[in-house]
């Protein structure tokens, strides 16, 4: 029997529109989930900053997206209030969020709250999330990611995914190796450098770089390390990216943190470009070893698996992602997830009764003076921003 189509308000963070003209790792995933959840029959309402490039209707919080000001807390934080005070008059089945301040507000909610954690868990990040218990549904993009928290209310894990069709194909490489991603140790943009030249291969750097730390890096790795055989590229998308992605005979991506993803890692393989990398956070479940690309223990090994990735089938690689990591299949799990909290969530509620979000262990229940203080809250970090040195105009009408 056919399911009924859900409600779905998708609460995204305030820096970047969906999808992004330029850098935005998140936002390109949302906007492609949110478009497959569109065409899956879903209605869905996003909530975030500037134009609206999605199939979904839209609710602006920021009349331009706070870019210059990532890293600050307030516009996270007066996005996370304006969203709240939508999401008051919006009647969903499910409230999807992919900010870090939206959950806070799940626990005023008796609307289910799914939240995908994007980033690691490991340390304070993870100590956050137990703090909210059982008031948000928490989605890991990882098994890799969900393995070093096992313990926090884990709804389900969901990869993210690529539209190969955004993606050029390319079956024919040459014969030098790309650095993408951002300009950071744990990226390990030096290390790749040092193995291009070990293995007497050239390499092409392609790295955001624009925050003071990443910067800095750059000043203290990277610089030094440009010469003969070392392109900088710096930031690049679009066109350009693609023709990157398709042309290097590999992606070089010697990562030294546990990443809970890797979403470059995906796009390299969708352009047919197989992917040498070190078995650290998600590496191993995107690459499947000897098939899509090489895994390596030892930095020393790299030089040696930058000339064996030659005998890795790009048609191979590619179809590892249809098969995989499309928005289709992404959109597909998210349903289940929703499916299985609102069922969840309806089946914890007495016929008749008036909804309540659950309370974690310890916790007391929210109040209607609770509600009261959390709207002032939210009209007064409002107030703070419309009289702070940098103005921002919060608007809340639906958008075409």
């Amino acid at each position: 029997m056919p399911q009924s189509p859900l409600r779905i308000a998708m609460v995204v963070p305030p820096f970047y529109e969906l999808p992004p003209r330029g850098y935005g790792g998140i936002e390109v995933v949302v906007a492609k989930l949110i478009d497959a959840l569109v065409d899956r029959g879903h209605e869905v309402t996003m909530i975030g900053a500037g134009r609206n490039g999605t199939k979904a209707r839209f609710r602006r919080t920021y009349s331009e997206p706070q870019a210059e000001r990532l890293g600050e807390p307030l516009p996270e934080a007066v996005h996370a209030a304006a969203a709240a005070e939508i999401l008051d008059h919006l009647h969903v089945d499910v409230v999807h969020d992919h900010t870090l301040l939206g959950p806070l507000q799940a626990r005023g909610r008796a609307t289910p709250t799914v939240a995908t954690v994007h980033g690691p868990v490991i340390g304070e990040p993870g100590t956050y999330y137990r703090r909210l218990g059982d008031t948000a549904h928490l989605v890991a993009i990882s098994e890799a990611q969900r393995g070093f928290a096992p313990d926090l209310a884990w709804a389900g894990t969901v990869h993210n995914a690529v539209d190969p069709a955004d993606l050029d194909f390319r079956a024919q490489k040459e014969d030098w190796v790309l650095f993408l991603g951002r300009c950071t140790p744990d990226k390990g943009m030096h290390l790749a450098i040092d193995a291009a030249r070990e293995a007497g291969r050239g390499i092409k750097l392609a790295a955001k770089c624009s925050e003071p730390s990443e910067k800095a890096y750059f000043e203290q790795e990277i610089r030094p390390r440009l010469g003969a055989g070392v392109e900088w590229l710096g930031e690049i998308g679009g066109q350009d990216k693609r023709d990157a992605l398709a042309a290097a005979r590999c992606l070089l991506f010697p990562l030294q943190w546990e990443e809970p993803f890797g979403m470059v890692m995906v796009e390299a393989l969708a352009s047919g470009t197989p992917v040498v990398t070190m078995p650290r956070g998600a590496a191993p479940e995107i690459v499947t070893d000897g098939v899509t690309g090489l895994i390596r223990d030892r930095l020393e090994d790299l030089p040696a698996a930058l000339d064996a990735v030659g005998d890795i089938d790009p048609f191979r690689c590619r179809q590892e992602v249809v098969d995989r990591f499309t928005p289709q299949v992404m959109a597909a799990r998210y349903e289940e997830v929703y499916r299985d909290v609102t069922g969840r969530t309806a089946t914890h509620r007495a016929p008749g009764a008036r909804t309540r979000t659950p309370v974690a262990a310890g916790m007391r229940p929210v109040t209607a003076t609770d509600k009261t203080m959390a709207a002032a809250a939210r009209q007064s970090a409002v107030e703070h921003a419309r009289g702070s040195a940098r103005p921002v105009r919060l608007t809340l009408e639906q958008q075409a």
